[in-house]
């Protein structure tokens, strides 16, 4: 495999500097900051009073080796139309945004531009393909833990804060080179995989029945796993997910289902999923159908019908106000 002999990234965006895109577009910025090169570049793009506070005095990033990083990017704005065309794009929206998102992102795309998403779903890399041909896509998945403290304020609470991509089945015979060397300069943790798709569906057949069933009976998660009946739920969805996996063509481990669901027990007791805290606030947007909708929908795809997440799933949506 050849690695792609491509232009220096120097010009890089987050599309969503929330929790996520803080992290690691803060510990861009808070790099490119200490070093006396400007040939590097980093946007942001965010909204409401988190923009606001970036924009007055950078954003604030507290990671589980350093406090109080002020990162300071070239510039900040809500409107992607804004920015210079960038060679390296962060997509790190919630799911529901998507969609939209890449829509703006096409209209400013070459061919050397390289696109990295950086949230959950197994099907990312195929929604930006049906609306963006051009460029490179590579498939994605993090693990870290963070959060918008306040506005302007990111915090990271566990996770390793690595990034762990592959190659763009459009483009299988590319090693993207110049971004492994920009990583190793800013500080990314990263594992290059030629094939990701294993790591991505191993994390979501974790996040994705703790964030159905957490949302469903209101427990934590240490609630979940004391009670025998949800916890059966939680291991029922997994073997769905996994059954779906396989039919997909995703190698995963004979183990992966009772790993995932052990794998609880490493987090406090009391924690909430995103996806939880979300459902949580009436009227507000939620990541449902990421975990719910694209169960079933690929389940339909194989003929796996998928009755606990179904009657899960149904239970919350029938109890979702209208947004």
């Amino acid at each position: 495999m050849q690695q792609k002999a491509a232009k220096e990234i120097k010009k890089i965006c987050i599309y969503g500097a929330g929790g996520v895109g803080g992290y690691f577009g803060g510990k861009i910025a808070h790099k490119l900051s200490q070093s006396d090169s400007d040939d590097h570049e980093v946007y942001f793009v965010a909204r409401g009073q988190h923009l606001a506070a970036i924009q007055e005095k950078g954003l604030i990033l507290n990671t589980d080796d350093q406090r109080h990083l002020v990162c300071k990017p070239q510039f900040a704005t809500e409107d992607f139309k804004e920015l210079p065309q960038a060679d390296l794009v962060f997509v790190c929206v919630k799911s529901y945004d998507l969609d939209s998102v890449i829509e703006q992102i096409s209209s400013r795309v070459n061919n050397d531009t390289i696109i990295i998403p950086l949230l959950n779903g197994v099907d990312i890399y195929e929604r930006i393909r049906s609306k963006m041909s051009t460029g490179l896509a590579l498939p994605a998945c993090v693990f870290v833990g963070v959060h918008i403290e306040e506005p302007g304020v990111v915090s990271q609470k566990g996770g390793s804060g690595t990034i762990l991509f592959g190659k763009d089945p459009q483009s299988a015979d590319v090693i993207p080179a110049n971004v492994l060397e920009f990583f190793d300069y800013v500080g990314i943790k990263y594992r290059w995989i030629d094939d990701p798709y294993p790591a991505i569906w191993e994390k979501y057949i974790f996040i994705a029945p703790f964030a159905l069933v957490t949302a469903f009976s209101g427990k934590v998660l240490g609630e979940v796993m004391e009670d025998m009946l949800l916890r059966d739920q939680v291991r029922d969805i997994m073997q769905e997910v996994a059954l779906i996996a396989k039919l997909e063509g995703v190698v995963l481990r004979d183990t992966i289902v009772e790993e995932s669901l052990n794998k609880a027990n490493d987090f406090p007791y009391e924690t909430k999923t995103s996806f939880q805290r979300d459902y949580e606030q009436a009227g507000k947007r939620n990541e449902a159908d990421l975990f719910g909708g694209t169960i079933l929908r690929l389940g339909k795809k194989h003929g796996v019908p998928a009755p606990v997440t179904k009657r899960i799933y149904s239970s919350i949506l029938g109890s979702m106000q209208p947004m």
